[in-house]
C-alpha cells in the first residue's frame, strides 16, 4: 500500500468528518482540493490525469441548475412565496404543512440548498410577527427540503452524482422514490408539530437583509425553463448536462440581470469540493484498497454491494462525513441494480439526523443565528433522530418491495 495516498485519503475524510483541520482554517472544500494537490505534487497522479478524473458530466451539470436556482432567488419568487404562506389565513399546524409541502417540492426540481438559503431569513420574519417560535418551522424547513429533494436526481448534489455515475432513469428514479418521499414529508409533519404544540412563544431576531423583490416575469421566465428542462429529463434520452447547461445559458442571456450576478450565487466552492474528491477517490482506487476493503469486509459476512448492506453503510458513513463525500466514497460498491437509488435515499434522508449530516441543515442554522436565533445541537436532535428514523425505515422497507 502506498502510504502517501493512505494519509492523504485519511486527512481529507477527517476533515470531512470534522468539518475543518484543527489549527487551520480550512473548510472542506479548501481540504479536499489540499488533498488533490498534495497528490498532484507528490507524483501520485499526473495533472492531465487527474483533470480527467473529474467527472465533467457532474459539475456540468450542478453548473447548470445552480443557474436554475439563481434565476428564482433573483428573481425573488422563494421569498415571495414565504411571504404568501405566512399571510395566509391558517393555523399554526396548517401553517407547518404548507411550508413542508412548498419546500419539498421545490427542493425536488432545485437546489435544497439554495431553497434553504433563500427562505430562512424570510420565514423567521413571519414566525416573529405571527408570535410563533422559529425553531420548529426552521427544523421543518430543513428536514422537508432534505427529504424533497431525495424525489428527483437534480434534487441536490449527491443524487447529481449518483444519476450520472450510473446512468440512472430520471423517471425511472422518479417511480423508485415517490413513495418514500410522500411518506417522509408526512413524518417532518408529524414531528415537528409536535414541537409547535409544546412551544407557543418565540425570540426576537434582528432584522434581516432586505430578499430581492418580485418580479413576475423573471419568475416565470425560470418556470417555463425548468419545466422544459425536466420534461427533456422524462422524454428524451438528450445528456441531462448538456441540457442543464443549454438551459443556464439561455437565462445568462439576460437583457436585465447581469451574468457577473448570476455567477455570484453559484456554489463554486461546493464544485471546487466536488473536483477535489474525484482526484483523491480516483488515486485512491488505482491502488486497489477499496477493492481490499470490500472483500474484507465481505469475509465478515458484510457484503456492501447488496442494496440491505450498502442502505445501512451510506446512512452512517453519510453522518460521518456528510453526505456527498459518502456517496462518492461507496459508488465503487454501487453495481446492483437497485444501488443508485438506495445511496440516493439512504444518504440523503440520513442527512436529517444531525446538523452536520446536511448542508442544508447547516446553512438553516447558520442563517437562523445572523437573524438572532439559536438552533442548538439538542433542539435540532429532537426532531433530526426520529424523522431520519421514520423516513429511512419506509425508504428501506419499499426499495426491498420494489428489489
Amino acid at each position: 500500500m502506498d502510504s502517501i495516498v493512505i494519509a492523504v485519503f485519511a486527512f481529507v475524510y477527517a476533515g470531512m468528518m470534522l468539518g475543518r483541520i484543527p489549527c487551520l482554517a480550512l473548510d472542506r472544500t479548501g481540504i479536499a482540493l489540499l488533498g488533490a494537490i498534495v497528490l498532484v505534487a507528490a507524483g501520485r497522479i499526473r495533472p492531465g490525469d487527474a483533470w480527467q478524473s473529474i467527472d465533467v458530466s457532474t459539475i456540468a451539470l450542478l453548473l447548470g441548475l445552480m443557474v436554475i436556482s439563481a434565476q428564482f432567488r433573483m428573481g425573488g419568487f422563494y421569498a415571495r412565496l414565504t411571504r404568501r404562506l405566512g399571510e395566509m389565513e391558517a393555523s399554526p399546524k396548517a401553517f407547518l404543512a404548507y411550508l413542508i409541502a412548498c419546500s419539498g417540492a421545490l427542493s425536488a426540481v432545485l437546489a435544497n440548498d439554495i431553497v434553504c438559503l433563500a427562505m430562512t431569513p424570510v420565514l423567521i420574519r413571519i414566525c416573529v410577527r405571527r408570535r410563533l417560535n422559529p425553531v420548529p418551522f426552521l427544523l421543518a424547513l430543513a428536514c422537508a427540503s432534505n427529504v424533497g429533494s431525495a424525489a428527483t436526481l437534480i434534487g441536490n448534489p449527491q443524487n447529481m452524482l449518483i444519476g450520472q455515475a450510473l446512468s440512472l432513469s430520471f423517471a425511472g428514479y422518479l417511480l423508485d422514490a415517490c413513495v418514500p418521499v410522500l411518506l417522509g414529508l408526512v413524518a417532518v409533519w408529524a414531528v415537528t408539530g409536535r414541537r409547535i404544540e409544546a412551544d407557543w412563544t418565540g425570540q426576537s431576531p434582528a432584522d434581516e437583509a432586505g430578499a430581492p423583490p418580485y418580479n413576475a416575469w423573471q419568475t416565470r421566465k425560470g418556470f417555463f425553463v425548468l419545466g422544459s428542462l425536466i420534461a427533456m429529463f422524462l422524454f428524451t434520452s438528450f445528456p441531462r448536462e448538456i441540457v442543464a447547461l443549454a438551459a443556464a445559458g439561455i437565462l445568462l442571456a439576460s437583457r436585465r440581470m447581469a451574468s457577473r450576478k448570476f455567477l455570484g450565487l453559484v456554489d463554486w466552492p461546493l464544485l471546487v469540493l466536488f473536483s477535489g474528491l474525484f482526484v483523491v477517490n480516483s488515486v485512491l482506487v488505482s491502488t486497489g484498497v477499496l477493492d481490499a476493503v470490500l472483500e474484507a469486509l465481505e469475509r465478515f459476512g458484510v457484503d456492501a454491494v447488496q442494496p440491505g448492506w450498502l442502505f445501512g453503510i451510506t446512512a452512517v458513513l453519510s453522518n460521518l462525513v456528510s453526505n456527498v463525500p459518502a456517496t462518492m466514497l461507496l459508488l465503487p460498491a454501487a453495481r446492483h441494480p437497485m444501488s443508485g437509488a438506495v445511496l440516493a435515499l439512504s444518504s440523503t434522508l440520513a442527512g436529517n439526523l444531525i446538523i452536520v449530516g446536511s448542508i442544508a441543515n447547516i446553512i438553516v442554522v447558520e442563517q437562523a443565528r445572523l437573524c438572532g436565533i439559536t438552533v442548538t445541537w439538542k433542539e435540532h436532535a429532537k426532531v433530526g433522530i426520529p424523522v431520519t428514523l421514520l423516513t429511512l425505515i419506509p425508504a428501506a422497507a419499499w426499495l426491498w418491495l420494489r428489489s
